[in-house]
């Protein structure tokens, strides 16, 4: 595995992160990955459009005075490149007054790969699919998949080319992002799986984190992450 980030330095700016909103894939129980374009649920809807009201509270209630930017808070709109991820930031951004074609997409920003299980259902991989519950964190490498240390050098390529010159807003997926947030707060390695990851949050929950540190913006009521 390649050296961990050390410096947590955002230069003061806010880094809002969340995973998009429970899929079609989600709600049957099945392994998504990145292969199949998923789109939301109703629940799916409600879980963006919790999250959008709540960064737009709290963004007004915490405007930066020196920002300049007017409406929509001058914020840097990141997404992986899925349309689940896609998706949940267009509902987002309807709520912050911000226009999402200017979002950038980004590969990195992607689900942990799940290989030839991608789109299996979850029971019918018993037995051969490991999952520690208490983490919410799969225990196997998928045939052909990605390990946690992989999803680690790609984020690391990411945070070490942002500029931290604007706050952002970045909508991933539930082991990446538990990943990238486990990075940004300067997180040993969990020995488990051999990579820093944050805590589980329940899907529709947005964090912001600053300079290495987190604070929770809104937690959402949905279940624990699956990929």
């Amino acid at each position: 595995m390649s050296n961990l980030r050390k410096d947590l330095n955002t230069k003061g700016k806010r880094l809002f992160i969340a995973r998009h909103g429970e899929t079609i894939f989600n709600l049957a129980g099945r392994i998504q990955g990145n292969a199949a374009h998923t789109p939301l649920t109703q629940r799916g809807f409600a879980q963006a459009n919790e999250m959008g009201r709540a960064l737009a509270r709290y963004l007004e209630n915490h405007a930066v005075s020196d920002d300049g930017r007017g409406e929509g808070y001058g914020l840097q709109l990141v997404a992986s490149d899925t349309g689940r991820a896609l998706q949940t930031l267009s509902v987002v951004c309807e709520h912050i007054n911000l226009d999402w074609h200017q979002a950038a997409a980004d590969v990195r920003l992607r689900e942990i790969d799940m290989g030839e299980w991608e789109g299996s259902y979850y029971h019918a991989l018993e037995g051969q699919l490991q999952v520690d519950r208490d983490r919410s964190l799969f225990l196997s490498q998928a045939p052909g998949g990605e390990s946690y240390g992989d999803i680690v050098r790609r984020l690391e390529t990411w945070i070490a080319e942002q500029s931290f010159e604007r706050d952002m807003l970045l909508i991933s997926h539930g082991m990446t992002s538990r990943v990238l947030r486990g990075l940004l707060t300067g997180r040993e390695p969990l020995e488990l799986i051999g990579a820093p990851i944050a805590d589980s949050l329940p899907q529709g929950s947005l964090v912001q984190i600053t300079d290495g540190v987190e604070t929770i913006v809104h937690l959402g009521a949905g279940e624990s992450e699956k990929a």
